[in-house]
């Protein structure tokens, strides 16, 4: 893994917008970041943030030990929440905010109804590497209030010719039953002439999680689960060159991931601390799933008067099933008594991006950006057994020109500057909220903003392996509206009147210093994230959901990565980060509480050693401590969590046919509350995090 700011000051700098595009990463300083991401290649300064690059090997190993993509995260970007190992991300933030999911530059976030399952959209067998960019920015428009996850899919081979693998794996707890796991991945890679192709298939099932003590983990019934479930992935990626600077390409993926429903749960007591456990059973409907299809159109013409041209077209379906249950919320008398439901998300987005760059300007010192976004995003959530709309049919349209400059008055001084001017509205129709909330119909219209998004950025390269950099930069999302606008029980009440549309824009600062010398590397930063007007998740004990409060939050925190190489084909990393919000709970201008869990992460502490003791033969040792800490509500003490510490590891084999990896997750069987189960204490989600875990995985390459 590499991370690196100079991967921004040498990459993003004429970055905050332009089009999307999946095409073949720019290597600066050894680091690639694709334009996907960075949303313009080759730049050499940028806008100073930090961003971490999850290799293909790095992604390797991690899969070696878990197929959990947020688990993955968590132990390579520590500013990351620890996993809930769940089909739900929920709580799951990067510096303390939401971050964007992204497939090639495709949103797969849904602010207007957030169903929390953004890291479950394609599986790790499509994925090349995936790039993080931290804290909360606006290079992609809307949604990126935390950061950007941007996955990056397969790469077609540089060479003529057809390269081909195939991935077989298998995994059990060392205590337990019902856990064993398997799955298996066939990929092709061609290149013929001016054509190119990637494709791909997955299947994947799962079985139940144990805990240390080999008793099965509580399955999540309502949000959905990872456990007792199976997943299938089709891709493809078609791709035309035009020469040497014009490509089109197209990229389609389609993704399941369906839970068998075969376990119940069984509710622990959080107070006796005993955990939340499963027992065979079935569950009531249909299980949880998703449903997701994406695809993307993307063009380059690397030589169009004197610069380069980029444009994407996309288009994202998302269907987010939930488990069901006869909830308060979902009775109504004319139903009968007792009204089993379930819900579903359903969300349709669809995007343009173009951009045009040039470079070389004032004798190659200045560098100009310019572009326009557009996109469209259509999302409602029903009642799916009766029929009946919950959150009734949002259509949010939005438009953003923007510009961005670079310049370099001195050779080693970086100057970046831009300005994103967003229009958004939001459409509602006239609609009926359901009986828990009255049946009180509400007027529809038309809520609009417009938000002008500013970034400023400086790099001062004091040496060969030293920089040190400053930056600004605003990012924004919406409020979760879907939340407010189903929850309405007052008659007589338009969406112009009482929907507060303002964006969620967050202000960024950040300041550090980076050195590598190809030995040793170290970086140190420090941030700030502040939104006048947030939109922090409240939990309502009385009905057992979140609601949406537009209170002024204030995040602070600071990261520490170092690594050293101190041999032949070893290295250590190390990384730490520290994260602390507080919100105004009482509307008086001032921050009074803590941020709870599912807004904001512990401190976190991150260990790793690979080493290659033969050309054949390398190990991994991982090790990450989550460090304890309690949370204050307006003076009170309130929830507390107790932290704990897990470590996981992996060898590798090359065979004369294909490669054996065996990883160990949770090596030491460690038993542990996992941080959200920990802080929330309810009885029914409080769950135990996984115990030991072998799993033996067969590649082979062809």
């Amino acid at each position: 893994m590499r991370c690196s700011v100079r991967t921004l000051a040498g990459a993003v700098a004429l970055a905050l917008a332009a089009a999307a595009h999946a095409e073949p990463a720019t290597t600066l300083d050894g680091i690639e970041v694709s334009a996907s991401t960075l949303r313009m290649p080759q730049s050499q300064g940028a806008l100073p943030m930090t961003i971490t690059v999850i290799t293909s090997a790095d992604l390797a190993r991690q899969l070696a030990i878990t197929p959990d993509l947020s688990t993955i995260l968590g132990n390579l970007v520590p500013a990351f929440s620890p996993s809930r190992q769940k089909l739900s991300g929920f709580g799951e933030t990067l510096r303390g905010r939401s971050p964007l999911y992204m497939i090639d530059g495709v949103p797969q976030s849904s602010p207007l109804r957030d169903g929390s399952r953004d890291g479950y959209t394609i599986d790790p067998a499509m994925i090349e590497r995936i790039e993080i960019v931290e804290g909360a920015n606006s290079l992609q428009g809307l949604g990126a209030a935390g950061g950007i996850i941007n996955i990056v899919t397969r790469q077609a081979p540089k060479a003529e010719g057809v390269q081909q693998q195939i991935t077989l794996n298998a995994s059990a707890p060392t205590r337990g039953g019902d856990g064993t796991g398997y799955g298996g991945a066939y990929t092709l890679g061609a290149r013929s002439g001016a054509f190119d192709i990637v494709a791909g298939v997955s299947q994947r099932t799962r079985g139940m999680y144990s805990d240390a003590d080999g008793r099965l983990i509580g399955v999540d019934g309502t949000q959905g689960d990872l456990m007792d479930s199976r997943n299938w992935d089709l891709f493809a990626k078609l791709g035309y060159a035009f020469g040497d600077a014009r490509r089109l390409q197209l990229t389609v993926n389609r993704f399941q991931l369906q839970g068998d429903g075969d376990f119940v749960v069984v509710a622990g007591d959080a107070d006796a601390g005993v955990p939340t456990t499963s027992r065979r059973g079935t569950q009531q409907g249909e299980a949880p799933r998703n449903r997701v299809l994406t695809a993307s159109l993307d063009y380059r013409d690397g030589a169009l008067a004197g610069g380069e041209l980029r444009a994407q077209l996309y288009h994202q379906q998302n269907r987010e099933l939930f488990g069901g249950g006869t909830f308060a919320t979902f009775q109504d008398p004319a139903l009968g008594p007792s009204v089993f439901d379930q819900s579903q998300n359903v969300s349709d987005k669809d995007g343009a991006r173009l951009s045009w760059t040039r470079r070389g300007l004032l004798d190659g010192k200045l560098g100009v950006l310019g572009g326009v976004d557009g996109y469209r995003d259509a999302t409602y959530q029903e009642l799916a057994l009766t029929g009946r709309k919950w959150v009734p049919d949002t259509t949010f349209t939005g438009w953003a020109p923007f510009l961005q400059t670079e310049l370099w008055p001195l050779p080693r001084l970086s100057l970046s500057a831009g300005l994103r001017r967003e229009h958004g509205a939001l459409d509602v129709p006239t609609y009926r909220t359901l009986a828990f909330y009255h049946g009180v119909t509400v007027e529809g219209g038309t809520r609009e903003f417009t938000r002008t998004l500013p970034n400023l950025g400086a790099v001062w390269y004091a040496g060969d392996h030293l920089n040190v950099f400053a930056s600004y930069a605003q990012g924004y999302t919406l409020p979760d509206v879907g939340r407010v606008l189903r929850a309405i029980d007052q008659p007589g009440l338009s969406v112009e009147s009482f929907l507060d549309l303002q964006p969620v824009v967050s202000d960024n600062r950040e300041f550090g210093a980076e050195y590598d010398d190809d030995v040793w590397n170290a970086r140190v930063s420090t941030w700030t994230s502040r939104s006048a007007l947030g939109a922090l998740l409240v939990y309502d004990a009385a009905n057992d959901v979140y609601n949406v409060a537009r209170q002024r939050t204030s995040l602070r925190g600071w990261e520490a990565r170092g690594g050293v190489k101190p041999w032949s084909g070893g290295q250590f990393t190390l990384a730490y980060a520290h994260t602390r919000g507080r919100t105004d709970s009482n509307g008086d201008g001032k921050v009074d509480s803590d941020l709870d869990a599912a807004n904001v992460a512990p401190d976190r502490l991150n260990l790793g050693w690979t080493q290659a003791w033969r050309e054949d033969f390398a190990s991994y040792l991982q090790l990450s401590h989550y460090f304890g800490r309690g949370f204050d509500f307006l003076g009170k003490p309130d929830a507390r969590f107790r932290g704990y510490t897990t470590a996981d590891a992996y060898a590798r084999l090359r065979g004369a046919i294909g490669d054996w990896t065996l990883g160990v997750e949770n090596l030491a069987n460690r038993k542990y509350i996992t941080y959200f189960a920990q802080t929330l204490g309810d009885d029914l989600s409080y769950f135990a995090g996984r115990g030991r875990v072998v799993s033996l995985t067969w590649q082979l390459g062809f």
